[in-house]
């Protein structure tokens, strides 16, 4: 995480309404908090284009905007392009990472795709669930788990930008 390039990171969920452009918030108030949103580029996207060019779920945005989330990306689907000019991308649930993987058939940018998740510190959730089809209590445990899957990623590169200095 050089001043002199960005680390790029991605977000995906299924329809990129609800989970992905929320992490995508989340993480960009922490980088901002901690005073390093420069030297990052986040985004979001989904496996599937269905929602392309539409804000964020309005139940989405009113669960974020009660803990001082502004949620202003637009819908897109993701595309293997995105592989190669994304540093990190990661998923939501099990099926995005199936997903997401399957654009890549040669393997070559692997590397790159992670489950959100496992980057969790104080929850043990193998998936973020998709609250689309549920209530209010859904979007309020999806936030839970993105602000900590996403304090716990940035404490990871932290960590990683730290012993790449020593």
């Amino acid at each position: 995480m050089s001043s002199a390039t960005k680390l790029r990171v991605l977000f995906v969920c299924m329809g990129n309404i609800c989970r992905s452009p929320a992490a995508e918030a989340v993480f960009l108030q922490l980088l901002e908090q901690q005073g390093i949103a420069g030297q990052f580029e986040v985004d979001s996207a989904g496996t599937g284009g269905w929602h392309k060019g539409k804000l964020a779920d309005p139940r989405m945005r009113a669960a974020a905007a009660a803990r001082g989330l502004s949620l202003e990306s637009r819908a897109r689907q993701i595309e293997t392009a995105d592989l190669q000019r994304f540093d990190l991308i990661l998923t939501m649930d099990n099926d995005n990472l199936v997903n997401v993987r399957a654009l890549d058939p040669s393997g070559r940018w692997q590397h790159r795709i992670q489950a959100l998740t496992s980057h969790c510190q104080r929850f043990n959730s193998p998936e973020v669930p998709d609250p689309y089809y549920g209530g209010d209590a859904g979007f309020e445990q999806v936030l839970d788990l993105l602000e900590d899957a996403c304090a716990g990623l940035l404490s990871s590169l932290q960590r990683q930008q730290a012993q790449q200095q020593q």
